[in-house]
């Protein structure tokens, strides 16, 4: 085979791998022309002013509390110097592995009427119930609260980058001339990190759009839940999948807006000086005021849900880990481990094959493969079962027509569509890492492979992947942690009398039997701290290196 015909192989394979993965996003749009019947005009004159209103206000919400204690939080640990700032600055990423469903659970154990926080208050008080006002924890606000506290980390992350990357020029002149910390912030380090705040905004809000747990749970309507009443409580595919299209342009939206703000940016560090930056020194209450606005979203987010996770856990431990939770264990992570393997194969064959050969087709059918980590999970699994259901339905009648034999459901209803839609939720942060790793590499390393005879296959096989085994890693363990936390495509799509950890956690939820969550919640959580835990190392590594 000449080495025109393997590129077009390596370009071939990257078109289906796209087409594939985007197929989801195809149903979901072609349906927009289907027939409902009355069901949509029904969803129109009850419930999708509602929908519409309340995703709204919940990413408003969101928005509010994820650029105050992100960003906050960044400035803070960046630029500032105060008792416990070097803790504070891994610490900070830890709600990242609190998933937004868990600790919606777990806040409701611990704030609902029978709770232990307003029992505690009946006790000391006398009070009785009626007799005081007490925050309710299941509503649009508890929700919006829920979700900021474990999508912060996003802004914090992006922001503090941006802050440490500023120029230290542009900081020196601006205390040359008087201005203090506060002044500093808005005039000219905000306006500078200005496109990595909104970046971090935008991957917090997707996130709330595809939130199906905690808005369920707290009784919220939007339109993933809705997508839910529509799908099993109506019955209806089409309408299911208009109201998928309607969240998906949402997402489209924030998508854009981002990009809009990156385009029209009108601050520009052109300083070179980045490798030492003279922190403010707090002293005295201001010191103490840095320690309590940086600890709030520590406690709140990860330290407080995670104890009560674990008394929970310890109060329940006997007879809770039985033969059918290591079973639940078992499904989890074999389910999760398949998805991961998988999906690094296909980042490997899409990052290599961009590398290989960089045309315009190519690196567009790459962008395509990698949209779907902005799509949300419920979308993603009405995107994938109404088409094998078809395939499935129309296979079976072609087959009792023509041999008289029955196919049944071979695609529906499998782990085959599970891990299908995981695939295509999840390549894009595989293909990010590996794409990642892939540009560290030199091209004279792919110029010696061939100039000693290798085949594309060989020198990815024996130059590049010794040398991506960290970023392999890392993006094994990433799309792991998420698979084993999503929730709303694994309740859709999951086989009959298949459950996961998440699955269980969300059924004993449900019938509020909150403390029997804590071992499979827990068990989410311990798992999502380990790339949590490489994200901080990674980015301590490359401080060090910036400031060598």
């Amino acid at each position: 085979m000449s080495t025109h015909e393997r590129r077009g192989l390596w370009s071939a394979s990257i078109l289906a791998i796209a087409l594939l993965t985007g197929l989801p996003v195809l149903v979901i749009v072609g349906f927009l022309l289907v027939p409902t019947g009355d069901v949509w005009q029904h969803l129109v004159d009850t419930v999708l002013a509602d929908y519409v209103l309340n995703t709204l206000l919940l990413m408003l919400g969101v928005a509010v509390g994820t650029l105050i204690g992100g960003v906050g939080t960044a400035w803070l640990t960046s630029m500032c110097r105060f008792p416990g700032r070097g803790l504070f600055e891994w610490a900070l990423i830890l709600p990242m592995a609190m998933p937004a469903y868990i600790i919606a659970y777990t806040y409701t154990g611990m704030l609902d009427f029978a709770g232990p926080v307003q029992s505690t208050l009946r006790d000391w008080t006398g009070w009785g119930f009626g007799d005081y006002w007490f925050p309710e924890i299941r509503s649009l606000e508890g929700a919006a609260t829920m979700l900021a506290l474990v999508l912060y980390p996003y802004v914090y992350l992006l922001s503090r980058a941006a802050f440490l990357g500023q120029s230290l020029c542009v900081l020196d002149v601006s205390r040359t001339l008087g201005n203090g910390p506060w002044r500093t912030f808005f005039s000219v380090a905000l306006p500078l990190a200005r496109p990595a705040i909104v970046a971090g905004l935008t991957l917090a809000l997707m996130e709330t759009l595809a939130d199906y747990g905690t808005v369920q749970y707290f009784g919220v309507q939007t339109f993933t839940t809705g997508i839910f009443r529509t799908w099993f409580g109506l019955n209806n595919a089409a309408a299911a999948a208009q109201l998928s299209a309607m969240l998906l342009g949402f997402v489209l939206v924030l998508i854009a807006l981002e990009r809009i703000s990156r385009s029209q940016a009108r601050y520009h560090d052109t300083g070179r000086r980045h490798q030492s930056i003279r922190r403010y020194h707090l002293t005295g209450w201001r010191a103490v005021a840095a320690v309590v606005f940086c600890l709030i979203p520590l406690m709140l987010g990860f330290l407080i849900p995670a104890g009560q996770l674990a008394v929970w856990a310890l109060t329940i431990a006997e007879g809770a880990y039985d033969a059918a939770f290591w079973r639940l264990v078992r499904n989890s992570l074999e389910l999760a481990a398949i998805a991961a393997l998988i999906a690094l194969l296909l980042a490997l064959v899409l990052g290599y094959g961009k590398r290989l050969h960089p045309t315009r087709t190519v690196t567009a059918a790459v962008k395509v493969a990698g949209l779907g980590y902005a799509i949300p999970g419920t979308v993603i699994a009405i995107g994938v079962i109404i088409p094998f259901a078809w395939f499935d339905n129309t296979l079976d009648a072609w087959m009792r027509r023509t041999f008289d034999v029955s196919t049944g459901l071979l695609l529906s209803g499998t782990l085959a569509a599970l891990i299908f839609a995981y695939l295509t939720r999840f390549l894009a942060v595989a293909l990010q890492t590996v794409e990642a790793g892939l540009g560290r590499i030199r091209p004279s390393m792919d110029e010696a492979g061939r100039a000693m005879g290798y085949r594309p296959g060989q020198v990815l096989r024996r130059i590049h992947i010794p040398m991506l085994r960290g970023s392999l890693l890392t993006a094994v363990l990433l799309v792991f942690v998420d698979v084993l936390k999503e929730l709303p495509a694994t309740l859709i799509l999951r086989p009959f009398n298949f459950n996961t950890l998440a699955v269980r956690a969300y059924e004993l939820a449900s019938d509020e039997r909150l403390a029997d969550t804590a071992p499979a919640a827990l068990t989410i959580v311990l798992a999502g701290l380990v790339p949590v835990i490489l994200l901080s190392r990674s980015i301590t590594k490359s401080r060090n290196a910036d400031t060598a």
